[in-house]
């Protein structure tokens, strides 16, 4: 009864102060842009404003329990032959009917020198949530990989492979999931892509109800990740590339970085290092290389200092990140220490440029997961601010993903919004370059 009341109350209220009810009390939260009610608005949205705009896509969307619905959207819409954005909001009422109650253009953000390409990977897919990306250079083109569904640690989570086909990425596949031989099923988590020289390519990942009861499989593709193996579960104690690439030595040996999150409180966080010389047949593994308490630090990526010297970079629970040096091609490794690098324990990742420079890409802050910047080093120490590729309050950017192709450009995947897998190319040589003091990004 009492319900029954309010939507009375509610309904008279609507219809003494009009359009004012729709300034009921309420927050916005995320919705999938693929969410039926979120298309109809933005259709409606983009009909009611002029009957020339055809609507593209959707980036992002949100909605707000009001006397109705409100839905507040960005959409990229064409007239013609212009492309333009515009954040709207639609409100749905109690009767179904719909009001555009706010429509304003979005102006282009400045282009930022060295950025070339900027776009989604796809629109809408067949999960409501992604992460963890992963790109790769094949011989026959691009690769990208993430896990998605409903949410992560849910055990329809898994891996899914998309290809850029004539300059498209194609619909992302699934290829990987947890299911069990005996029916049990578990989530899918971080999947790794590498390209060994002449060899089929790799796909790391790793199964299992969290982090630290996971165990690694690895599955490879002689098609450029048309096709796949069916998986091969990677020995006790090894698990491959935990988040970020690995690299391939002179020797032709493969170094993975990994690290360990234990089941005690509070929990240990520890790198390590895994090689293997056969393509994934046999493994050797360094130690833990600190107690993971002083430090907590996890996901490293590997940059190459010159002969066998190497760095290793990542992510921590102390709000820097960290880096460790080996002599000797990673086989032993120093003590760990911390940057001046702000990190707000999210991933990382890092490489090492055919001009020797490197570049790193993370959160320059110490809390939450926005904005996402690149950073370049000369010699992976003193870093200097690069380019903001995303900068919006109380959002996720995260868990990005970075290499150079043979052609001398930079690719970059990562997370956006938990929603899309968000793809950038970049020439390295056009960079505009300010320093980074006392851990301050530079206005």
């Amino acid at each position: 009864m009492r319900s029954v009341s309010l939507i009375c109350f509610v309904t008279v209220l609507m219809s003494v102060c009009g359009v004012c009810a729709q300034q009921i009390a309420g927050g916005f939260s995320e919705v999938s842009s693929g969410d039926k009610e979120v298309k109809a608005a933005a259709e409606f949205a983009v009909k009611t404003k002029d009957a020339k705009l055809v609507l593209q896509s959707i980036e992002s969307s949100e909605r707000q329990v009001v006397a109705g619905m409100n839905y507040k959207m960005v959409l990229h819409v064409t007239e013609g032959a212009t492309a333009q954005k515009a954040a709207v909001v639609v409100w749905q009422k109690i009767d179904n009917s719909r009001e555009l109650t706010s429509w304003e253009w979005v102006k282009p953000k400045e282009a930022q020198a060295g950025i070339l390409k900027s776009e989604y990977i796809y629109d809408t897919g067949p999960y409501p949530s992604i992460h963890a990306t992963t790109i790769v250079e094949t011989p026959t083109g691009m690769v990208t990989a993430w896990f998605g569904g409903t949410a992560e640690r849910n055990p329809d989570v898994c891996i899914w492979v998309s290809r850029l086909v004539d300059g498209k990425w194609t619909e992302s596949v699934e290829v990987a999931n947890g299911v069990q031989a005996d029916g049990k099923r578990h989530p899918t988590w971080n999947p790794v892509l590498f390209q060994p020289k002449g060899a089929p390519l790799m796909l790391f990942y790793k199964v299992g109800p969290s982090p630290s009861t996971w165990w690694g499989e690895l599955k490879t593709s002689e098609d450029g990740g048309k096709t796949w193996s069916a998986a091969q579960k990677l020995p006790e104690g090894i698990f491959g590339p935990i988040k970020n690439k690995p690299v391939q030595l002179a020797n032709g040996d493969i170094l993975c970085p990994t690290s360990n999150e234990t089941e005690s409180k509070p929990s240990a966080w520890a790198i390590y290092f895994e090689r293997t010389s056969d393509l994934g047949k046999t493994w050797q593994r360094t130690e833990l290389l600190h107690d993971g308490l002083k430090v907590s630090a996890i996901q490293p990526s590997i940059l190459f200092l010159g002969g066998d010297k190497l760095e290793a970079v990542g992510r921590t629970r102390q709000g820097k990140v960290f880096q460790i040096e080996s002599g000797d091609a990673g086989r032993t490794w120093g003590e760990i220490s911390l940057t001046e690098l702000p990190n707000p324990n999210s991933g990382t990742d890092a490489v090492t440029l055919k001009d020797g420079r490197h570049l790193l890409i993370y959160n320059h802050t110490a809390k939450g997961r926005s904005p996402l910047n690149l950073a370049l080093s000369k010699d992976g120490k003193v870093w200097e601010a690069a380019l903001v590729l995303e900068d919006e309050p109380k959002k996720e950017f995260s868990y990005p993903a970075i290499i150079q192709t043979s052609d001398g450009l930079v690719h970059i995947t990562y997370t956006w919004k938990r929603q899309k897998v968000k793809h950038l190319v970049v020439d390295p040589e056009k960079l505009v370059l300010k320093p980074i003091v006392g851990g301050q990004w530079p206005q």
